[in-house]
């Protein structure tokens, strides 16, 4: 739906400032609106590409051992810079910051929590791909604000989120939020910088024929996510009777931001590729405000095991299996799982690989 006339300023202030709730009017779209104001500023350092001197590695490593480049500590420091100070924020905890980071003394400290990742595929920077930042918003609980908070105040499950949103840096920037109303997408005006409703109550179609999986990682994935996908690769000669396709960005927010706007699966499911390890996203500033959105939308978001957004954090930079996107599918794939655990999935065989034989069956005598 376009609607060139409403920007996210009146978009906030008609749901949240005007409405008498406890969230309206503890200042809620202020924060949002220096979110906004974050991702406007990386965009445009984004588009100075490497005209802007922040292509390359930063030669550091972040707290899960990962290559950091230069652009993931720019865009960490951006939306620092511009969510410490309005004294909404009780502290804000990043991907590229091992710890709770601190509200500095001389700012004053709010009732709000912000996760976030600054640049979700990061990896796709140095060949002109498509990136993005993703957040989640929590109220401060159980515990004074004023004086800062500690990890537990953010290990809480998805469902207690009061906003959440993802930016996508591509031909046009787009921010996609919901604070419990509905999923909508705003597009920023770049001439007057304001970002403005153009996509809004975005509903995920429930059937799909699209899926996205790293498809590298088949020979670590459980039996469930195998089953699934050879339904799909096995197309109308197969149980499902239609063809799919299969996508893959190495971006989250771009395989969301597809399935928001044309339905699909998104699945980056627990593998055995490193055993200890859950899954490979992380739960905080990514899992859980991707399927605050994906359910708001109409979708469902499960680990294959239990609703994303039930799962109470145990620590930071928990990590967890993610399996997000079309209603009907996602259901499909959680049956799958709950089957092989109960053992009662019936071993399955695509026909193009039925066992064959060269020689014809004698004749009857």
């Amino acid at each position: 739906m376009q609607d060139g006339r409403t920007t996210l300023s009146k978009f906030l202030i008609n749901t949240l400032d005007r409405k008498s709730s406890p969230i309206a009017a503890s200042g809620l779209s202020a924060l949002l609106i220096d979110v906004a104001a974050s991702i406007k500023t990386i965009s445009a350092a984004l588009t100075r590409g490497a005209l802007g001197g922040n292509y390359g590695s930063a030669e550091t490593v972040n707290t899960h051992g990962e290559e950091q480049k230069k652009l993931d500590i720019a865009t960490n420091d951006i939306f620092l810079q511009h969510c410490e100070w309005d004294g909404l924020l009780a502290g804000m905890v990043s991907e590229e910051m091992d710890e709770v980071y601190a509200i500095p003394d001389t700012w004053p400290r709010g009732e709000y929590l912000l996760a976030f990742d600054p640049l979700d595929g990061s990896s796709n920077i140095d060949i002109n791909g498509v990136v993005g930042s993703i957040f989640s918003v929590l109220r401060v609980t159980g515990e004074p604000h004023d004086a800062g908070v500690s990890d537990a105040a953010f290990l809480r499950p998805g469902h207690e989120q009061v906003a959440a949103g993802y930016a996508i840096y591509g031909p046009s920037t787009m921010l996609v939020l919901s604070v419990g109303n509905g999923t909508h997408g705003f597009t920023l005006e770049r001439d007057v910088g304001n970002f403005v409703l153009t996509h809004s109550d975005i509903r995920i179609p429930e059937d799909s024929c699209e899926f996205a999986i790293n498809a590298s990682n088949e020979r670590f994935w459980e039996p469930p996510v195998r089953r699934y996908v050879q339904e799909c690769k096995d197309g109308r000669s197969g149980c499902r009777t239609r063809d799919f396709n299969m996508r893959w960005i190495a971006s989250m927010v771009a395989e969301v931001h597809r399935i928001l706007m044309r339905g699909g699966v998104f699945m980056y499911p627990r593998d055995f590729k490193t055993p200890a390890m859950e899954g490979r996203l992380r739960l905080l500033y990514e899992a859980s405000p991707m399927s605050f959105l994906v359910e708001q939308a109409g979708g469902l978001a499960i680990t294959g095991r239990e609703r994303i957004l039930d799962v109470v954090p145990r620590a930071l930079h928990q990590r967890v299996p993610v399996i997000l996107g079309s209603k009907n599918e996602v259901a499909r794939i959680g049956r799958y799982h709950s089957e092989y655990d109960r053992g009662a999935d019936k071993p399955y065989t695509s026909p193009l690989f039925n066992e064959r034989s060269l020689f014809l069956p004698e004749a009857p005598a």
